[in-house]
């Protein structure tokens, strides 16, 4: 069964605690989350966004959209493509999106420690 990003099963009741989320907004909205950063990830991992959107089970239109904004967004993009070519196009995550990866995963361990912390202090 899936795991949500908690660690628990998606249909299992959640255990009582506190839960957040970061993200970071950008001039349009949602700049970095949790999805886009796993979708900056499997894109490394796969080198396409086709396949890393399916391995999301997210549609290719989906994930483009994700990139394209994280591109706009950005000083510089995270994401390149190359196209066509004798084994097809690809995607690959450039440094600033590599940096933004380890920057989004510091402030998340940082929320997760936080709100530990802050749920020892109410006992549940």
């Amino acid at each position: 069964m899936p795991k949500s990003p908690h660690g628990t099963s998606k249909n299992a009741k959640p255990k009582p605690g506190f839960r957040g989320r970061v993200w970071i907004d950008g001039p349009e909205g949602t700049f970095i989350g949790y999805g886009r950063v796993v979708l900056l990830e499997r894109i490394i991992e796969h080198g396409s966004i086709t396949k890393a959107a399916k391995s999301m089970e997210m549609s290719y239109r989906r994930a483009w959209d994700l990139v394209d904004s994280m591109n706009r967004q950005a000083k510089r993009p995270f994401v390149e493509l190359s196209t066509g070519g004798k084994c097809g196009g690809g995607a690959m995550v450039t440094e600033d999106g590599k940096k933004a990866i380890k920057v989004f995963w510091t402030f998340h361990k940082d929320l997760l420690a936080f709100l530990m912390r802050e749920e020892k202090k109410l006992k549940l």
